[in-house]
């Protein structure tokens, strides 16, 4: 019910994008930016952004949105993060997870990494079809977006490859039991679905983030 609940919540147009701006920013939003993103008063958006605390959707705080300290320094202002609990909804009820970490078990018991790790390379690019390999960091995060991956361009030095993190693990409650064997086939499934080419996929694993990032191939870079 709790996830019912939660999910419903998001009927709410302005609730669903205040939600939408908060996850995107992958750091603490305040009121007042989160009301100005979306359009609408800041006594509104603070309603909002409070009942999605409350179904656990968001996580809030408080701190100073100034940077400075100590007196004349101001009130701490209430902040709003992404929360931690993941939620779905079906119904009837499935039980997915646990035939996931049943099977994840059972392959890390077997040493079945590398044939894991081919098979997922395999349905990535079945995924990919007959499009050509991914052409730059542009189309790879529609691609990514597209899978729930939540991807963000990393600012970088100018003699840098460009990279692209994700705020998001479509597969984090079996990865965290299962790290290496999780986080190695995802990496595989995405070096078959983008296909090389412009990109490549790397492991640079990150609390809160998914293990993956994606930075231009250097084979790019001037």
């Amino acid at each position: 019910m709790e996830d019912i609940n939660a999910i419903a919540a998001l009927q709410d147009s302005v609730r669903r994008r205040l939600y939408e701006y908060v996850v995107a920013q992958g750091r603490e939003v305040g009121r007042n930016e989160a009301a100005e993103a979306v359009g609408v008063a800041r006594t509104l958006a603070a309603h909002h952004l409070d009942k999605l605390t409350e179904v656990g959707l968001l996580e809030s705080g408080s701190r100073r949105l100034t940077g400075r300290s100590g007196p004349g320094a101001g009130r701490p202002a209430k902040v709003y993060t992404l929360g931690r609990t993941e939620r779905s909804v079906s119904l009837p009820a499935r039980d997915y997870r646990t035939v996931a970490e049943l099977l994840a078990e059972a392959a890390e018991q077997a040493g079945l990494d590398a044939r894991l790790f081919t098979t997922a390379r395999h349905r990535g690019e079945a995924d990919r079809g007959s499009a050509a390999p991914c052409g730059g960091l542009e189309e790879a995060m529609e691609t990514l977006a597209a899978r729930g991956y939540a991807p963000h361009l990393e600012s970088v030095e100018d003699t840098g490859p460009r990279v692209v993190r994700m705020r998001n693990c479509p597969f984090r409650l079996v990865a965290d039991r299962f790290p290496p064997l999780v986080c190695g086939m995802n990496l595989a499934l995405l070096e078959g679905l983008l296909g090389g080419g412009q990109v490549a996929a790397r492991m640079d694993a990150r609390p809160g983030e998914c293990c993956v990032v994606i930075e231009e191939s250097k084979n790019n870079i001037d």
